[in-house]
C-alpha cells in the first residue's frame, strides 16, 4: 500500500486523486474482514480512539465505532450532553482535555463548519471530522465513491445526479468535489431555493427539472430534506416536493437501465424516494451502509496505523 501523507482528514478538498484511490483500495483489502465469523484484526492494538459527537448520529457513529474495533483499538464514545460542553466549556478546552489522556485519533462530529479544522491545529492528534455544520462529510463522500466503483468498476466518465437540498447539504458538497476529482460528470438539481449561486464553478450542471437530472444517468444520488437546518421555509411543502422531486419508478426509468440509487440516510421514505424504488433492484443504499465500515478502517489504519501491516490471514 502507498502512502497516506496527512495527518488529518478534514474535507474531500485536501485529497489528490492518488490518496482518493489509496482509500478505496485499501478499503477494498479490509472489507473482507466484515465477512468473516471473527471479525477482528490485531491492527491498531494499543491505539486509542475518541468518538466525540456533538450531533446526533446513528449510522456514522456506529459505523466508526465497529470500524475501529475491528482494527482492535480502544475506543471512548462522548456526546455533547454528556461532555462539560454543556456547562459552558469550550470546544478547545475540551480537546485540549481529551489530549491530555493522549488519544491517537479523534473523530468528530459538530453542528459549526470548521470545528475539526480548529481541533487538528489545537491538537497533535489525528482529526477526522465526521460532518462539521452544511460544510463537509468527506467520508461519506469517499465510501459513495467506493460504493460506485464497486459497482461500476470505475469512476471516471460516469454520469451522476445529484437531486434534493443542495444548499443545506454537506454529503452533497464532498460528493461532488470527489466526484469531480475521480472525473464523473455531475448534474444537480432541486427546487431553486435548494441550490446555492454559482454551483457552476464546482464543476457541475444544474438544471431545474428532475426529469432532466436524471436523464441517462448511471448514477442517482438522493439527499434527504433537513427542515432541522433550514431557519425558513424554503419549499412549499413535503406533498409537493414528493410530487416533483421524489424518485419514483417512472423517474427512474429515464436513467440507464443499469443505474444505481444512492441515499446517504436517513431516507423519509414517500418524499425523496418511493419504497418500491429504495428496496428495489437498482438500490445500493445498505451497500453504502456496509461500504461505511470498510472506507472508515481504511482511514483509521492510514491515519494511525503506521507501517504496521494488515494480516488478513
Amino acid at each position: 500500500m502507498g502512502q497516506f501523507n496527512h495527518k488529518d482528514l478534514l474535507g474531500i478538498g485536501q485529497l489528490s486523486e492518488e490518496d482518493i484511490e489509496l482509500v478505496l483500495d485499501t478499503a477494498e483489502s479490509l472489507k473482507v474482514i466484515s465477512a468473516r465469523d471473527i471479525k477482528k484484526v490485531p491492527t491498531l492494538r494499543g491505539k486509542s480512539i475518541v468518538h466525540f459527537f456533538y450531533e446526533p448520529s446513528t449510522r456514522t457513529r456506529t459505523s466508526f465505532e465497529i470500524a475501529a474495533k475491528r482494527l482492535s483499538a480502544d475506543t471512548v464514545s462522548l456526546s455533547a450532553s454528556t461532555s462539560s460542553m454543556v456547562k459552558g466549556e469550550t470546544l478547545i478546552d475540551t480537546a485540549r482535555n481529551l489530549q491530555a489522556m493522549n488519544p491517537d485519533l479523534i473523530v468528530l462530529r459538530h453542528s459549526s463548519t470548521g470545528a475539526p479544522h480548529i481541533l487538528a491545529r489545537e491538537v497533535p492528534a489525528s482529526i477526522i471530522n465526521a460532518g462539521d455544520g452544511i460544510n463537509e462529510h468527506p467520508t461519506q463522500a469517499l465510501l459513495d465513491l467506493f460504493t460506485i466503483r464497486e459497482r461500476k468498476g470505475k469512476i471516471r466518465g460516469l454520469k451522476v445526479a445529484i437531486i434534493g437540498d443542495i444548499a443545506h447539504s454537506r454529503v452533497a458538497r464532498s460528493d461532488i468535489l470527489g466526484l469531480t476529482k475521480m472525473g464523473a460528470q455531475v448534474t444537480v438539481a432541486g427546487p431553486p431555493t435548494m441550490i446555492p449561486v454559482g454551483m457552476e464553478t464546482l464543476g457541475v450542471t444544474v438544471v431545474m427539472d428532475p426529469h432532466e437530472a436524471v436523464k441517462g444517468k448511471d448514477v442517482i444520488m438522493l439527499l434527504r430534506i433537513q427542515l432541522e437546518r433550514q431557519s425558513a421555509k424554503i419549499f412549499p411543502g413535503i406533498r409537493e416536493y414528493a410530487r416533483y422531486f421524489g424518485l419514483d419508478r417512472k423517474l427512474v426509468s429515464r436513467a440507464k437501465k443499469d443505474v444505481i440509487v444512492m441515499h446517504p440516510g436517513p431516507i423519509n421514505r414517500g418524499v425523496e424516494i418511493i419504497p418500491d424504488v429504495a428496496d428495489g433492484p437498482s438500490s445500493v443504499i445498505l451497500d453504502q451502509v456496509s461500504n461505511g465500515v470498510a472506507v472508515r478502517m481504511a482511514l483509521l489504519y492510514l491515519l494511525i496505523g503506521g507501517k504496521q501491516s494488515v494480516d488478513l490471514d
